[in-house]
């Protein structure tokens, strides 16, 4: 595969993991651990383990599929290769708005921690900005715009320079909350007060997969990393791996710290005694110098990852241009830079847009976030499609036990989509349901040069009955709002029969060829990239 193309391959393995690892820990680490502890109690530590595990299988296939076809937002273009522009443009879409929408969210927490010193940047008695605040959010906004259009390596130094205070900050904490540690803490009020269900909504509403959605921006630079086929298996795996293991030291380390006391309350109180969990810990352990430091990552850690998410989504808007089913000049790419600009002005303006102080706002933290999920759940679909349609792929990483893996991974994203509850599941599967009745209406505008329409809708149907399929089991489960008619584990064990039915349905629903194009062999600025003829 030729190195000549229109995006600059300047990214090392050093930079990719620290991509990753910086998308990891953006704001949820500073929030996350008093939540978890409100809805689980001490067993909430295995929560992190637990999400970790399943974030491990999803990315041992993403290592696979980043190797075999490193392609810059290779995470919209996989399942278009796979089963067509259909599915990838209902997965495209959920994507975007997740991504955009949490570059807001970024900058968000950047204002109401810079609030904590200056409070005029807050509207008194809520958590939405005043005209100072949005201009500041708006200001951070063009910072991240202009980072990302001057060079890539202008973003991955900034990002670098960024991240050496980013992991200083937790490591520090741990060593610290380590000499308060009171193991009695852990049996005071029950380890496992509200049960597995309460596991479940930490991982899920806790904010624990929220933490772990570090691994699009690794996929999406792919077409910018030095030797691809090795690098990025490594970083996935590496950033995986050492953010399991802070977040579940962060977590023992704060319950353990908490002074017992407080805990007479009940283990649902803690969010609100601890809403800024490390900071107010610090302060209630009298480490003014700690908290004064938590501060200032609160601020910093946020806006890096708004940074990173400012550069993996305008890539994700240029993959999903190059499918064919957004308009043709969000896939140009500035030939001297190496930057998708159109696709970067798009994500800056929509980023902007989400800004706007929605009545929704929480509700669709939460929406964005079970849409990544969903986007996760699509890799091990199309990973194992392509063993039937793109036989003869070269795969430089091969994942021993795909078989068991691929499926696995999917049943474990179903349960954490169907943990995150009725509400969240109902906007986010009903938008999907209508993009896919608006793509019919306008079938005449869709991309049917390589795959026939009649062969995108056949091979989208496990999808929809899959979008169907959840709709129902949540309204009617045990789980966040759900009726309760259908009560735990009966629930559960009907989601793992049902994914893994529409897993295998998928599986061989794809097209009948895999179409996969050459994106390393385009002209920069290409106007009116077109689908190659199957390459693999």
């Amino acid at each position: 595969m030729s190195d000549q193309g229109p995006f600059k391959k300047s990214i090392s393995l050093l930079d990719l993991i620290l991509i990753g690892l910086g998308a990891i820990f953006g704001s949820a680490w500073l929030f996350a651990v008093s939540n978890v502890a409100s809805k689980a109690g001490p067993i909430g530590s295995f929560s992190w383990i637990i999400g970790g595990l399943i974030v491990l299988l999803i990315g041992f296939v993403y290592a696979e599929l980043g190797a075999a076809l490193p392609r810059t937002g290779g995470i919209l273009r996989y399942p278009v290769y796979s089963h067509g522009p259909l599915v990838g443009y209902l997965i495209s879409f959920i994507t975007i708005v997740a991504y955009t929408s949490l570059i807001s969210i970024e900058v968000t927490a950047v204002r109401q921690y810079v609030a904590y010193w200056f409070p005029g940047l807050t509207k008194a008695g809520s958590d939405s900005p005043t005209i100072a605040g949005w201009l500041l959010q708006f200001a951070l906004l063009c910072l991240f715009f202009l980072l990302n259009y001057w060079s890539v390596k202008a973003f991955t130094k900034s990002n670098v320079i960024i991240s050496i205070f980013k992991y200083f900050v937790p490591l520090t904490i741990i060593v610290v909350l380590a000499f308060h540690f009171k193991s009695g803490n852990f049996s005071t009020e029950g380890f496992a007060p509200f049960g597995f269900q309460g596991v479940q909504a930490a991982i899920s509403t806790g904010g624990v997969m929220f933490a772990y959605l570090g691994l699009h921006p690794i996929v999406s630079v792919a077409g910018e990393v030095k030797n691809p086929q090795r690098n990025i298996p490594i970083a996935l795996i590496v950033c995986i791996v050492l953010a399991a293991i802070i977040y579940t030291l962060l977590q023992v380390l704060f319950i353990g710290a908490i002074p017992t006391d407080i805990l007479s309350n009940g283990w649902p109180k803690i969010a609100q005694e601890f809403a800024l969990p490390f900071k107010d810990i610090a302060v209630a352990l009298g480490l003014g110098w700690l908290a004064t430091i938590v501060v200032l990552d609160a601020i910093i850690s946020p806006g890096g990852n708004g940074n990173i998410f400012m550069n993996t989504t305008s890539r994700l808007v240029y993959a999903w241009s190059r499918t064919g089913t957004l308009f043709n000049v969000f896939s140009k790419v500035n030939e001297k830079t190496g930057i998708p600009r159109p696709s970067l002005w798009l994500s800056f303006g929509l980023a902007v847009f989400w800004t706007l102080p929605f009545p929704s706002w929480n509700a669709l933290v939460n929406v964005c976030s079970v849409a990544l999920i969903l986007s996760y759940a699509i890799a091990p679909i199309s990973s194992a499609a392509f063993r039937i349609n793109a036989k003869d792929l070269h795969k430089p990483f091969t994942l021993k036990g795909m078989n068991i893996i691929a499926p696995l991974s999917f049943i474990f994203a179903t349960y954490i989509v169907y943990w995150s509850g009725w509400k969240t599941i109902s906007w986010l599967i009903g938008s999907q349901l209508l993009m896919f009745i608006i793509y019919l209406l306008f079938s005449k505008y869709v991309p049917t040069k390589d795959v026939s329409l009649s062969q995108q809708i056949k091979s989208s149907w496990w999808l929809i009955v899959y979008y169907v399929m959840m709709l129902i089991i949540s309204y009617i489960g045990s789980f966040g709002g759900g009726k309760g008619i259908l009560g735990n584990p009966w629930d559960l064990i009907i989601i793992a029969i049902g994914a893994l039915a529409i897993y295998f349905w998928a599986k061989y629903s794809g097209l009948p060829k895999a179409i996969i194009d050459n994106d390393d062999e385009d002209i920069a600025g290409d106007e009116n990239p077109e689908l190659k003829g199957p390459t693999a």
